[in-house]
C-alpha cells in the first residue's frame, strides 16, 4: 500500500513553519462539523478550508502531531454516533482521510482508538457500507484502515464471535470470516480502498490464530486470480492490482517464517504470468514489489557484516570531527559465508529485478532499484559484488535511456546502504560521469534528463556513504562533473539536482576544490535562470583553474552539437564570455578544432553550433586585445585561421547550404557570423574578396518571412556598414548609391516581406550612407508609412517598420536648424516626418488577427517620442505649439484605449515627455499633467493594468485641450468586450464626470465635444459603435440630466444622430442605438420621437434587434414612471414581456402586437414603405440567410 510507505508527495509552497499555526482553526472546524451538517454550502466551505490547512504542512507534517490525536478521536466518534447523518459521516471521515494523506496512514493509525470494544462496531459499519457508492469511498477507506489496527488485538478473535442480527436461525458469524470477506471484497475496489484492504490483509493473515486457518487458502486464491483473470478488461486489471498488492503487503509485513514456504510457488506463478510485459504501469510496479519481497523472504534477516560503514552519518558530527575523521570499520571476512545458503530461486529474483531496472516507466525502475538494494544487503560479499558487476553492464552505448536510469538508481541505493565497497568506486565513478552528460537523440529532441538527475542522486549518495579518504582520488572528477551539469545542463531540474549534490559533497567531504566559493555562486536557486548561469555564473566559476578548461571542453563537446538550436547559440555566447579566462587555449586549441569541424562535419546541428562558436570566439579574441594591437588581429590569428574564417561564408554559399529546412536553421548563424566578422575590422586587403558575398547574403535574408532571421540580417547589415564600409571612403562611395537605390526600390514592391526588408534596411544605415540621399529616403519611407489605401491589412508590418525606420534615420543623421534637407533633419523635411508619424498613430487596420494596426500605432508613438525628445534637447526652435499639441493629443488618445500594451506604450511615452530635461516646450496644461502623473507615484505603476491606468488617464477629461482625445480613446475602452477594461474605464469615466452637472459651462462644453465627435466619425463604425455604448453608460447614470435645467439641445441632437445610426446594417451600431433611444425617453423634448423610432425597431427585420428593443423598452418603462400612463402601464409591460419578439416565424402576429402597443402609447402606426420592411422583398444582398447571420454578429 503506497500511502503506508510514506507521506504523499505534494509540491508545497516552500514556506517553512516553526509550529502548527492553524491548530485553533482546525479544532473549530472539527467542533462545528455536527452543527453544519445540514448546510451543503457551509460543509463545502469547511472542507475547502480544512484542505487548505493540511496542505500547508505537506513538507512539515510532523508539526501537526501534538494536535492530531484529539482531532482524529473526535472525528471518528462523530461517525460512530447512532443516527448520524450520512453527510456528517462522509465529511468527518473525509477529514480523517485528508490527515492520513498528509501525515501518512502508518503514523495516523497510532491515534485511532484500538480497544477490543471498537472491533464489533467498526465491522458493523463496514458491512453496512455500499461498496458501489462512489461518494462514500473515504468512509470505507478510513474504516478499513481502522480495522487493520483493530485486528491486532492480543486476543483470539474467536472470543469476539457473536450472533448476527436478523440471522433467522441464530447462526453464528465468526469474526474471522467477517473480516476475511470484507478484505477480499475491497481488494477488488476501484479506489484507494484497495490499498487499505491490502494493508488489512497483511495484518490480519499474519495473526497466529488466523494464519494457519486462512493463509493457505488466501494464497491459493491470489495465485488462481493471477492466472485466470482476463487482463484485457478494466475489471480484470483492477482485480490483478488487488491480488498483487495483497501479496506485496503480506510478504512485507508478515513474519518470514510464515510466508517463506509459499515464496517458491508465488515466484513460479509470477514468472509464468509475465507481468513485466503488461501495458499497465501499476501491474508492472506491483509485480516488482512482490518479487523484491520474495527475494527478502528467500534470504535470512541479517545485516551484511561486509558492508562499508562510515561511522556517524550526522553532518554536525562530521564537521566537528574534521581533525580526526572516522575510519571505516574493517569488514569481517568469512563471517557472512558461514552457514549461509543462497536459494536457487534468488537468481530468478535478481533477473526479474534487472528487467525491472530497464522498464519504460520510472516508477517501476525506482521500485526495482529499491529491491536491488534490499536484496543485496542480505547477500554474501561475492554475490553482492556480482550484482554490482551486472549493474555496471547497464552503462554502455547499446543500452537505452531506461537502463541507464535504472542502473543509476540502483547504484545510488547500493551506495547509500554501504553496499558499494571502495574497491568498486573507480568503475562506478567512471560510469556516473558518463551518466552526468547522457543524452539519447530522438529525432528533433532528446531523452536523458532523468538519467542525469539520477546520476546526481548517485553523487549525493557518495557524500553520505564514504569517508573523504576513500573518495579523494575521484573528488576532482566528481566536482567537475557536477559543476558542468549544474551550470550547463539544459533542464533546470538537473541543474538544481547537481547543485544540491555538489553542496552535499562540499558539506560532508570538505575536499572539493574551491567548494564553498563555487557553491556560493551556483547554489540551488541561482542555477534556475538559464541565461544567467550560462553567461555569468560559468565565468565566475571559470576563474578557478580546476574548472576553467573542463567547462570550455564541455561546451565544445556536448553543447555545440545539442539538438536545441537556442542552446547551441547560448553555448556559443558562453564561450565568448569564457574567452577572457583562457584566451590562449581558445586561440590555439578551440578555434582551430571548431574550424575543422565546420568544414568536415556532416551533422547539421554541429555545423550550426560550430559556426556560432567560431563567430563568438573570433570576436572575443579581438576584444581581448588592447586597442593598440587590434589592427593586427589577423596577424595574431595567423594567415591560415584568418583565411579559413573569411572564406567560410563563400564556401557555405557555394555548397548551397541555405537550401532546405537545415539551411533555414543555418541562416541566423551565418548572419551572426557576418556581424561578428565585421566587428573584428579586418583590413580592406582581407575583405575585398568576401565583402560582396557578405552583402549578398544579407540582402537575401532581409525580406525573409521569419522575423528572427530578418532582424539578424539587419544586425549584420549595421555591423557591415559601420565597420567595413564607413572606414573605407572609396568603398563607401561605391556602395552608397547601390544600397540606397536597392532598398528604396524595395519599398515599391507589391511583396509584403520585400517592403519590410527595405524599411528595416534603411532604418539601420549609418549617417554616412544616408547623407546626400536623405530626401529620397524620407520621401519613400513617409509614403509607405501613410499608405493605407487599397488593401491596408496587407502592408501593416511594412508600415510599422517604415515608421520605425523614419525615427532611426532622423536620429542617425541628427537635427540641424537651417541645415540642408539632404544632410539633416531641418525645417524643410520635419513637417512631412511629423505628418507621417501622426497619421500612423491613427492606424486602426483590422484583419483576421484583430486590431493589427496597433503595431503601427505603437511604433508611431515610439517614433514621436524619440523625435520630439531629440528636438527638445538641442533644437527647440524647430518645435511649435501645433506639433506638440497634436503629439500630446495622439498619446492621450492611445493612453485611454482598450489594448493593454498600446495603452502602456502611450503612457510611458507621455510621462517621458512630461519629465524630460530640458522641458519640452508648448505642452498644453503641462503643470496639470505633472500633477496628475506624479513622477514618484507613476514610477511603480504598471501601465498595462487597467485598474492602475484608467483612474489617472481619465482625469484628462477635465483639461479642455485633451477632452476630445481622452473621450475618443475611453469610448473604445468602455465599448470593448474585455470585462476588466470595461469595468475600470467606465468607473473612471463616471468618477471624473460626477460633478460636471453642477457647472453649466463644463456640461455644455462636454456635450459639444460628444456631439462633435459623433459628427466627425459618423461613418466610422469603429468609433460610433463604442461611442453609443458610452452614451448609454452616461445617460443611464444621469450625467446629462442637467440638460433639462440648462435648456441645452443635447438630447435632441443626440436623437437626430442616433436615428441615423439605428438604420445601419451594422448590428453592433443598431443594438447600441436601441439602448440610447431608450435612455432618451427620460427627456420630455424627445420622448415622443424616441418612442416612434423604437416602435419602428420593434418590427425590425432582424430578430435580435426586435428582442433587444423589447427588453430595453420594458426595462426603461419599469424604471421611469412618467413614460406611460398608469392606466396602460400593465398592458404595455404585458405586451413587451409576453410576446416572442425574437421569433422569426411570427412576424404578422408581432406586427399586430406592435400596432396595439402604439395605440396604447398614443403613437401613430409606423408607415412600412421603407426598404427595411419585413413584408416587402429586401435587396438581393440581404436575401440570403448567410448575409443575415453575418450582419447579426452571431
Amino acid at each position: 500500500m503506497e500511502d503506508v510507505e510514506g507521506t504523499t508527495g505534494c509540491p508545497g509552497s516552500g514556506q517553512m513553519y516553526d509550529h502548527f499555526t492553524d491548530s485553533e482553526e482546525l479544532e473549530s472546524l472539527v467542533e462545528e462539523l455536527a452543527s453544519i451538517c445540514g448546510n451543503n454550502s457551509a460543509l463545502e466551505r469547511s472542507q475547502e478550508r480544512f484542505i487548505g490547512i493540511v496542505d500547508k504542512y505537506q513538507e512539515q507534517p510532523h508539526l501537526m502531531d501534538p494536535y492530531l490525536e484529539g482531532a482524529i478521536t473526535r472525528l471518528l466518534a462523530l461517525g460512530r454516533k447512532d443516527g448520524a447523518p450520512a453527510t456528517l459521516v462522509r465529511q468527518a471521515y473525509g477529514y480523517v482521510r485528508l490527515i492520513a494523506k498528509t501525515r501518512g496512514p502508518k503514523v495516523v493509525l497510532r491515534w485511532f482508538p484500538h480497544e477490543v470494544a471498537d472491533l464489533e462496531p467498526v465491522l458493523d459499519m463496514l458491512e453496512a457500507q455500499d461498496h458501489t457508492d462512489h461518494q462514500s469511498w473515504e468512509v470505507r477507506y478510513v474504516l478499513l484502515l481502522w480495522l487493520s489496527i483493530l485486528v491486532l488485538i492480543p486476543f483470539n478473535l474467536s472470543r469476539m464471535d457473536g450472533t448476527a442480527p436478523g440471522g433467522g436461525g441464530g447462526g453464528q458469524h465468526r469474526t474471522v470470516d467477517r473480516v476475511f470477506v470484507l478484505a477480499r471484497r475491497y481488494l477488488g475496489a476501484e479506489d484507494k480502498c484497495q490499498d487499505a484492504a491490502s494493508y488489512l490483509v497483511s495484518k490480519f493473515l499474519s495473526r497466529p490464530d488466523v494464519k494457519g486457518l486462512r493463509l493457505p487458502a488466501f494464497m491459493d486464491w491470489c495465485l488462481s486470480t493471477l492466472h485466470n483473470t482476463d487482463r484485457s478488461t478494466i475489471h480484470g486489471v483492477i482485480v490483478l492490482r488487488g491480488a498483487l498488492g495483497a501479496l506485496a503487503s503480506l510478504f512485507k509485513y508478515a513474519k518470514r517464517c510464515d510466508v517463506v514456504d509459499f515464496a517458491p510457488s508465488v515466484l513460479e506463478h509470477l514468472s509464468n504470468c509475465r507481468f513485466a510485459s503488461s501495458d499497465n504501469i501499476l501491474i508492472r510496479k506491483l509485480n516488482i514489489k512482490v518479487i523484491q519481497r520474495l527475494g527478502m523472504a528467500f534470504l535470512q534477516v541479517r545485516v551484511a557484516s561486509w558492508r562499508y560503514q562510515r561511522g556517524s552519518r550526522s553532518l554536525e558530527l562530521t564537521l566537528a570531527s574534521a581533525v580526526a575523521p572516522a575510519r571505516p570499520l574493517p569488514p569481517q571476512a568469512g563471517e557472512e559465508d558461514e552457514g549461509f545458503d543462497v536459494p536457487e530461486e534468488l537468481e530468478e529474483v535478481l533477473a526479474q529485478l534487472m528487467v525491472g531496472l530497464r522498464d519504460r516507466d520510472t516508477v517501476v525502475r525506482w521500485s526495482a532499484a529499491k529491491g536491488v538494494g534490499r536484496v543485496t544487503g542480505r547477500l554474501p560479499k561475492e554475490l553482492a559484488d556480482q550484482v554490482v558487476g551486472s549493474l555496471l553492464e547497464f552503462f554502455n552505448e547499446r543500452e537505452r535511456h531506461s537502463a541507464w536510469h535504472g542502473g543509476c538508481l540502483a547504484l545510488a541505493e547500493l551506495g547509500r546502504r554501504g553496499l558499494l565497497l571502495p574497491e568498486r568506486l573507480s568503475s562506478v565513478v567512471s560510469v556516473v560521469l558518463k551518466a552526468l552528460v547522457f543524452e539519447e537523440r530522438m529525432g528533433g529532441y532528446s531523452i536523458g534528463s532523468h538519467v542525469r538527475d539520477a546520476a546526481c542522486y548517485v553523487c549525493w549518495s557518495f557524500a553520505r556513504a564514504y569517508d573523504p579518504q576513500e573518495l579523494a582520488p575521484f573528488v576532482k572528477d566528481l566536482a567537475v562533473g557536477l559543476v558542468t551539469t549544474a551550470v550547463f545542463d539544459r533542464e533546470v531540474t538537473c541543474r538544481k539536482a547537481a547543485s544540491a549534490a555538489f553542496q552535499e559533497n562540499v558539506g560532508r567531504l570538505g575536499t572539493l576544490p574551491h567548494g564553498i566559493e563555487v557553491f556560493t555562486a551556483a547554489d540551488y536557486y541561482s542555477v534556475s535562470v538559464t541565461r544567467r548561469v550560462y553567461l555569468s555564473i560559468s565565468v565566475h566559476i571559470a576563474q578557478y583553474p580546476e574548472y576553467c578548461r573542463p567547462l570550455i571542453d564541455h561546451l565544445v563537446e556536448h553543447k555545440l552539437c545539442h539538438w536545441d538550436s537556442s542552446l547551441r547559440e547560448l553555448a556559443a555566447e558562453a564561450l565568448h564570455n569564457l574567452t577572457q579566462r583562457d584566451p590562449l587555449y581558445m586561440k590555439d586549441n578551440v578555434l582551430p578544432s571548431l574550424l575543422a569541424t565546420l568544414t568536415t562535419s556532416a551533422d547539421p546541428s554541429l555545423r550550426h553550433g560550430a559556426l556560432c562558436a567560431v563567430a563568438e570566439l573570433a570576436h572575443a579574441l579581438y576584444l581581448h586585445l588592447t586597442p593598440a594591437h587590434r589592427p593586427s588581429f589577423h596577424d595574431n590569428l595567423g594567415h591560415s585561421v584568418t583565411s579559413t574564417l573569411l572564406l567560410t561564408v563563400p564556401k557555405l554559399l557555394g555548397a548551397e547550404a541555405f537550401k532546405g529546412s537545415v539551411g533555414e536553421s543555418l541562416r541566423p548563424a551565418v548572419l551572426r557570423f557576418i556581424q561578428k566578422m565585421s566587428y573584428c575590422q579586418f583590413p580592406p586587403s582581407c575583405l575585398k574578396d568576401v565583402v560582396g558575398v557578405w552583402q549578398l547574403v544579407v540582402d537575401e535574408n532581409l525580406p525573409h518571412t521569419e522575423r528572427r532571421i530578418s532582424e539578424a540580417a539587419v544586425s549584420a547589415l549595421t555591423a557591415l556598414c559601420v565597420h567595413c564600409y564607413c572606414p573605407n571612403e572609396q568603398l563607401l562611395i561605391a556602395v552608397q548609391g547601390q544600397l540606397v537605390t536597392r532598398y528604396t526600390r524595395a519599398l515599391d514592391s507589391h511583396d509584403h516581406f520585400i517592403r519590410m526588408g527595405g524599411a528595416l534596411a534603411l532604418g539601420c544605415l549609418p549617417c554616412q550612407l544616408l547623407q546626400g540621399k536623405l530626401c529620397e529616403i524620407l520621401s519613400k519611407l513617409c509614403s509607405v508609412a501613410e499608405s493605407i489605401e487599397g488593401q491596408p491589412a496587407k502592408f501593416t508590418e511594412p508600415r510599422r517598420d517604415a515608421v520605425s525606420a523614419i525615427s532611426n534615420v532622423c536620429v542617425s543623421v541628427g537635427v540641424a536648424s537651417g541645415g540642408s534637407p539632404e544632410q539633416h533633419v531641418c525645417e524643410a523635411n520635419l513637417p512631412s516626418v511629423y505628418r507621417s508619424m501622426l497619421a500612423a498613430s491613427q492606424d486602426y487596420t483590422i484583419d483576421s488577427r484583430g486590431d493589427i494596426g496597433r503595431l503601427v500605432r505603437e511604433a508611431a508613438m515610439d517614433a514621436l517620442l524619440r523625435l520630439t525628445l531629440l528636438l527638445a534637447t538641442d533644437h527647440q526652435s524647430l518645435l511649435n505649439a501645433d506639433i506638440v499639441e497634436r503629439v500630446m493629443c495622439s498619446l492621450v488618445q492611445q493612453s485611454n484605449e482598450k489594448i493593454d500594451k498600446t495603452r502602456a506604450v502611450a503612457l510611458n511615452s507621455l510621462t517621458q515627455l512630461l519629465y524630460h530635461q530640458p522641458p519640452v516646450p508648448y505642452i498644453p496644461h503641462h503643470r496639470a499633467l505633472m500633477s496628475i502623473f506624479n513622477k514618484e507615484a507613476t514610477e511603480s505603476i504598471n501601465w498595462s493594468v487597467a485598474e492602475s491606468s484608467f483612474p489617472l488617464s481619465g482625469q484628462l477629461l477635465s483639461l479642455p485641450a485633451y477632452c476630445y482625445p481622452t473621450l475618443l480613446g475611453m469610448a473604445a475602452s468602455v465599448g470593448c468586450f474585455t470585462e476588466s477594461t470595461v469595468q475600470y474605464s467606465s468607473s473612471s469615466l463616471l468618477h471624473c464626470l460626477k460633478g460636471i452637472s453642477s457647472c453649466q459651462s463644463q456640461l455644455e462644453y462636454f456635450c459639444d465635444v460628444v456631439l462633435s465627435m459623433y459628427r466627425d466619425h459618423m461613418k466610422n463604425n469603429r468609433v460610433i459603435a463604442p461611442l453609443l455604448v458610452t452614451l448609454d453608460v452616461l445617460l443611464s447614470n444621469g450625467i446629462f440630466d442637467a440638460c433639462l435645467q440648462y435648456r441645452h439641445p443635447f438630447p435632441l441632437e443626440v436623437f437626430s444622430l442616433v436615428t441615423v445610426s439605428s438604420r445601419s446594417t451594422n448590428m453592433s451600431k443598431t443594438l447600441a442605438s436601441v439602448d440610447v433611444l431608450c435612455d432618451l425617453l427620460q427627456f420630455p423634448d424627445v420622448k415622443t420621437q424616441s418612442l416612434k423610432r423604437i416602435s419602428v425597431l420593434l418590427y425590425h427585420p432582424y430578430p435580435k434587434v426586435r428582442k433587444r428593443t423589447a427588453e430595453q423598452l420594458y426595462t426603461t418603462i419599469a424604471t421611469y414612471d412618467d413614460i406611460v400612463g398608469e392606466s396602460v402601464f400593465e398592458q404595455v409591460l404585458s405586451i413587451l414581456s409576453d410576446n416572442p419578439w425574437g421569433a422569426g416565424d411570427r412576424l404578422p402576429a408581432l406586427k399586430q402586437e406592435r400596432n396595439a402597443l402604439c395605440g396604447l402609447l398614443g403613437l401613430p402606426i409606423p408607415s412600412m414603405s421603407m426598404k427595411t420592411s419585413a413584408e416587402k422583398t429586401v435587396r438581393d444582398d440581404l436575401a440570403s440567410y448567410k448575409d443575415l447571420v453575418d450582419r447579426s454578429g452571431y
